[in-house]
């Protein structure tokens, strides 16, 4: 029968490694076109069900992890990410099952429960998670796995991201327009890959409009456990002008200013990444780079599912471009 069928016999007949044969059927790289397509042929033609779809012919769920200290805090990014998976998903005939994971899973390599259950026919991991956990899950799991809003380069990843490098150029850009020269850039560089990406894009317009960057315009927003500090600065210094790597960083720099007696934007401008911001906070305020999360979140789902169909699917980094908001927090100095 169908469900006697395993990865083994297919390999048997193909005339390769089980490893391949499971790459080929779950949509991971490391084998051809070619042969990707004979052994799905040679699979169909077998009767092969996968492990996660023997029953039913598929759950019709999808497992959601998200690292616990994004998604607890209180302004929570990532709880309006999950929020747009989910009504993907739903417009899709899928539903999402939400799996926090905590910092001592992620660092000790634990599984989540909703891989080892069985009661999914694919992943989204959301957010940034340690190099060494991603390469770990990734080669532990034969679902079909889609990232979101994360990567790394050691690992070929399907992964859907916001334009974080040219968003952040372009808000420089805007900035070095507007008359600023002295540009300070708020946020933790190596805490993930996202803000590792917005710091590039800054240093590049710094560049291309030959203003020197100076060790001290690199002002850290976190600690090594993702938690943003409430203090940022004291004083504005030199700076006319900072970029922020998320709005909300933008927030909790401006109120530490205006405690400090300084005003934004007449003393010194602000910008922040992302547009979003906690209920009850000014939205109306900060100048931005609008993330395109709805449609980032399309992305990922559309493209996870038919992966799990094996369909043909947008694979490796697909980037999701967004636009600069010009709201109240920056002065034209010209």
């Amino acid at each position: 029968m169908a469900k006697d069928v395993t990865l083994a016999d297919i390999a048997a007949r193909v005339g390769v490694s089980n490893v391949a044969v499971s790459k080929a059927l779950s949509g991971k790289p490391g084998v051809s076109d070619e042969l990707r397509n004979r052994i799905r042929d040679i699979a169909k033609e077998m009767g092969y069900v996968s492990s996660a779809s023997a029953k039913t012919g598929g759950t019709g769920n999808i497992g959601v992890i998200i690292p616990e200290n994004y998604y607890g805090d209180a302004i929570s990014f990532y709880g309006r990410l999950y929020e747009k998976v989910i009504r993907a998903l739903f417009e899709n005939d899928y539903y999402g099952i939400l799996e926090l994971l905590t910092k001592e899973d992620e660092r000790a390599g634990s599984m989540p429960r909703v891989m080892q259950d069985e009661k999914v026919d694919g992943l989204i991991f959301l957010g940034q998670m340690d190099e060494a956990y991603i390469k770990k899950m990734v080669q532990q799991t034969d679902l079909p796995v889609f990232f979101l809003d994360t990567y790394v380069s050691s690992v070929e990843l399907d992964t859907v991201v916001s334009n974080g490098y040219y968003g952040m150029y372009q808000l420089t850009n805007y900035l070095i327009e507007q008359g600023h020269r002295s540009i300070g850039f708020v946020g933790s560089v190596d805490a993930t890959s996202s803000i590792a990406d917005r710091y590039w894009g800054y240093r590049r317009s710094l560049r291309e409009n030959k203003i020197e960057f100076q060790s001290g315009w690199e002002i850290p927003d976190r600690n090594e456990d993702g938690k943003s500090f409430e203090r940022l600065v004291s004083d504005i210094g030199d700076f006319d002008a900072y970029v922020c790597n998320s709005a909300f960083t933008a927030l909790i720099l401006i109120r530490n200013l205006e405690e400090a007696g300084y005003r934004v934007p007449e003393d010194v401008s602000v910008v922040g990444f992302d547009d979003f911001l906690p209920a009850g906070a000014d939205e109306q305020r900060i100048t931005s780079y609008k993330v395109d999360m709805e449609r980032m979140a399309q992305q990922c789902v559309k493209s996870l599912i038919k992966k799990i169909k094996h369909e043909t699917y947008m694979d490796g980094i697909y980037i999701v471009t967004g636009r600069i908001v010009k709201k109240q927090t920056v002065k034209n100095r010209n």
